[in-house]
């Protein structure tokens, strides 16, 4: 158990009550996050008995029509206050997710699941301008420090699904989306008593409702983070199918790399990404997440070339190269992403941002098995090769982002002003 002086004795640790109780509300929802994920396929395709090509279609389906709530959901968090907006979506939320456990056919699947990506998308939104307005003074080893457990509930709550999985019975499963549902009723619950409600940020005058669309620095910061989020995907789809299809290596090899790359990421998030605090040095660290992933690309495809035993050990050695990139790439679209918003207009940006990255995570699958699979070992060398171009974009597109800039934007109340209860 960590006792409460040692949040304070953590190097960049949160040293706030505000901070504390929203890592401890992202754990709590991500553990349930991590116990509805890993299971929620079978559940449907096992238990629902839907067939898994609808299943597809309809998680497409939510996923296309949950982009359209990050905007909106993020105006609403930057005009009324985004711990309000934050906790309605958690809300949302339990309500969808518990409504899964009545789908009995695909039309009501896609509906519960087109509202749950709609209250996710608009979470998503009012959750990051509720961070910005937390951080405190060093706002990146907050971050850094919040990914962190974040990472750790996915894990918890993945390891709790194993055992529903191997029970394998609809009340296994059901529990399963049940306390997915209380994590996000617990967390809510945890904010409403631990976050203050942060007043609105007086707006300019010239602010308008889709003002990010014409902050075009920003967009192409939204651009390059949303294909260089293809990497998420490298290690947890198109790894995974390369190892048992192309290579000798045992099927375990497929669990060490999914440990690997969780374990390197809790353990570095904080030490790296609390030294990326201004978008100069995001835009470096993404050039450096660009060129670590270069090098994790050919590693994780000569695996195909070396004998049995050299493979596991190759793959592990190319995951560990990768996440740390991928700490790097995280960290860097921490500090560009809330380091370009408008204080006043954060709920708007980072909801660009999550709709940016949810576009690039929904085509992902069929880049990476698509292309990069059909071309073999040419692929991962393209594909690394793209994710190293995208890096050296970084530190041009801050630089370009910093001069529109120029003057520091003032804030019309203090970061923590905030209003009790």
């Amino acid at each position: 158990m960590i006792g409460k002086g040692a949040w304070r004795r953590t190097p960049g640790g949160p040293e706030s009550g505000p901070q504390r109780a929203l890592i401890v509300a992202s754990f709590v929802s991500r553990v349930g996050n991590g116990l509805f994920n890993t299971a929620a396929i079978l559940y449907f395709t096992l238990v629902v008995h839907l067939p898994a090509a609808q299943v597809g279609a309809g998680l497409t389906i939510a996923g296309l029509s949950g982009l359209a709530a990050g905007i909106p959901a993020g105006n609403l968090a930057d005009r009324y206050g985004p711990r309000t907006i934050w906790l309605t979506t958690l809300a949302l939320q339990a309500a969808t997710m518990a409504a899964f456990v009545f789908v009995d056919s695909w039309l009501a699947f896609t509906l519960v699941a087109t509202l749950d990506r709609l209250a996710a998308t608009a979470s998503a939104a009012a959750g990051g301008a509720l961070i910005a307005r937390v951080g405190g003074e060093r706002p990146a080893a907050f971050r850094a420090r919040l990914r962190t457990f974040v990472n750790l509930g996915v894990v918890v709550g993945t390891l709790g699904a194993a055992f529903a999985i191997q029970i394998d019975t609809r009340p296994a499963y059901t529990a399963l989306i049940l306390a997915n549902a209380a994590s996000f009723a617990c967390a809510g619950l945890i904010a409403l008593l631990g976050v203050p409600r942060y007043r609105p940020l007086a707006r300019p005058a010239e602010h308008r409702h889709w003002s990010v669309l014409a902050d075009r620095p920003y967009v192409s910061f939204v651009a390059l983070h949303s294909a260089m989020g293809l990497q998420y995907q490298t290690i947890s789809l198109l790894l995974p199918i390369w190892l048992t299809a192309h290579t000798d290596a045992p099927r375990w090899t497929v669990a060490a790399v999914y440990a690997v790359n969780s374990g390197v990421c809790v353990l570095l998030q904080s030490r790296l990404g609390s030294t990326v605090e201004t978008p100069l040095q995001g835009g470096r660290a993404f050039r450096r997440a660009g060129l670590l992933f270069l090098v994790s690309c050919p590693l994780m495809a000569l695996t195909a070339d070396v004998p049995t035993w050299v493979a596991p050990a190759l793959a592990v050695l190319a995951v560990c190269v990768h996440s740390v990139g991928e700490v790097w790439e995280s960290s860097a679209g921490f500090a560009l992403g809330f380091g370009l918003a408008p204080e006043h207009a954060q709920g708007q940006y980072q909801g660009l941002a999550g709709i940016g990255f949810d576009a690039g995570q929904a085509l992902a699958p069929v880049l990476l098995t698509g292309a990069v699979l059909a071309l073999g070992h040419a692929g991962w060398l393209t594909l690394g090769a793209l994710f190293a171009g995208l890096g050296a974009a970084g530190p041009p597109v801050a630089a370009w982002a910093e001069r529109t800039r120029s003057v520091r934007r003032g804030r019309t109340l203090p970061r923590d002003a905030a209003t009790p209860g």
